[in-house]
């Protein structure tokens, strides 16, 4: 241990030794001058940027119509406009002075920080493939640095110090260095993955061959199995014992069955939900008292949206064990039922035919499945009908397709003279002598 922390203390000693001398050599009257240089274009970036940034923030408002991705292509750019005449200036400032001196001293640090700078946009723009932000943060600072001491020369020297800070359980050593391989190389086997992952799911849920809900099934397994081949490639490169993960992991797998058996059981549900294809993306269903369209459909639940814009995430494991009423599962489909009543002097053999007449001139009911009325009954103060017709868009929604049926009811009942009768009630007033009683009934 004494002689790791000596070898230690020498690494950081031989960095420091070269840092200090390459801060004597910016002393020198030509590196003066460079770094003189070097301050007046960023200060001219600066400017430069304070200038041009409103006028292509404004320039951007105007356009319409453009697609996204090239709105977001300006917005990145106008963010980085700083870098971008950074960069500029330092390459015309090192075209300038190799016009005036022939020596390469004479431009050294100018070529080098140019060179850093150039590397260091790239960097910015490329890391906007990482869509997390602080993922896509820290893979930025990670780069800026690595690209830094790589143009600096320090590499070697960086990565013998952080070989050296290090941690060992009996034969197994992790170091920083492996730690900083693993982090790096893993966020850029994930970000590839999800780029696959991305393409290859967006081209089929195009495919009109394949079920909605084969679709959701083939994306979750592909998306499964990119990660984690992202995960196990990225431990495996860096040297880790992937046996002794596996045991582990099979532990832990056996705890967390027992602890996690309702996510568990979700997510099996979910398996089975996709398998059976009983429910799919764009169903219309009834789960107790909510009613609404599949969203998505998830790993451990299933997002349905209502009519008045609420989102339901509901269990999978209640879809398979509850009773789940499916509108459009084998077709679209859907019976609906409306109750009225009519007076008893209206015929009634007028009502159904105004009443299957009505349905018809509604836009959404079907003609091909022709509407029935039939009388249920002679009730109190009415005759009472249902009348039944046929709709095949239930994500249209149901309870307005019953009004404007009503609306059609009554307009056709009024046009025609049909009356809806109402409970009413007759009062009479004895005077026997007696206190007065009142006696009520119905008419």
């Amino acid at each position: 241990m004494e002689g790791e922390v000596q070898g230690f203390s020498a690494q950081i000693a031989e960095l420091f030794d070269i840092v200090s001398t390459q801060a004597q050599n910016l002393l020198l009257p030509s590196r003066l001058m460079q770094v003189g240089v070097l301050v007046g274009c960023f200060a001219a970036a600066w400017l430069l940027r304070l200038w041009a940034g409103p006028k292509m923030r404004d320039w951007m408002h105007t356009l319409e119509g453009w697609p996204k991705w090239r709105l977001r292509a300006l917005v990145m750019l106008q963010r980085r406009l700083q870098l971008i005449f950074f960069t500029a200036l330092c390459w015309a400032s090192v075209s300038v002075v190799s016009l005036i001196s022939i020596f390469p001293s004479r431009r050294f640090i100018l070529v080098l920080i140019a060179t850093i700078a150039t590397a260091w946009l790239i960097v910015s723009l490329a890391a906007r493939l990482v869509r997390n932000p602080f993922l896509r943060r820290l893979v930025t600072w990670g780069l800026w640095v690595y690209v830094t001491l790589y143009y600096l020369g320090l590499t070697q020297t960086s990565a013998t110090i952080l070989d050296g800070l290090s941690i060992e359980f009996g034969a197994f050593r992790l170091s920083a260095l492996v730690l900083l391989k693993a982090l790096v190389l893993t966020t850029l086997l994930f970000t590839l993955a999800r780029l696959v992952s991305t393409t290859v799911s967006s081209r089929i849920r195009t495919n009109r061959d394949i079920s909605p809900s084969m679709q959701v099934l083939v994306v979750k397994f592909l998306q499964m199995i990119l990660y984690g081949a992202a995960f196990f490639i990225g431990l495996k490169a860096v040297g880790f014992d992937l046996t002794g993960l596996a045991v582990l992991s099979g532990a832990i797998g056996i705890g967390l069955g027992f602890g996690l058996q309702k996510v568990v059981s979700n997510l099996v549900s979910g398996v089975i939900i996709l398998l059976d294809k009983s429910i799919k993306p764009g169903d219309v269903i009834s789960l107790g008292e909510t009613f609404g369209w599949i969203n998505a459909l998830g790993a451990r639940y299933v997002s349905i949206t209502t009519r008045d814009g609420k989102e339901y995430l509901i269990p999978n494991e209640d879809l398979i064990t509850g009773q789940v009423v499916n509108w459009s599962h084998s077709n679209d489909f859907v019976r609906l039922d409306i109750f009225f009543g009519t007076a008893y002097h209206d015929d009634p053999h007028q009502v159904r035919a105004l009443a299957i007449e009505a349905a018809k001139s509604v836009d959404r009911v079907l003609t091909t499945r022709s509407p029935v009325c039939h009388i249920v009954g002679f009730g109190d103060s009415s005759v009472d009908y249902v009348l039944r017709f046929w709709i095949e868009d239930p994500t249209g929604g149901l309870t307005n397709i019953r009004g404007n049926v009503y609306l059609a009811l009554w307009d056709a009942f009024r046009n025609n003279g049909v009356s809806i009768p109402f409970p009413q009630r007759e009062v009479k007033v004895l005077d026997d002598g007696q206190s007065d009683t009142f006696s009520s009934a119905k008419r």
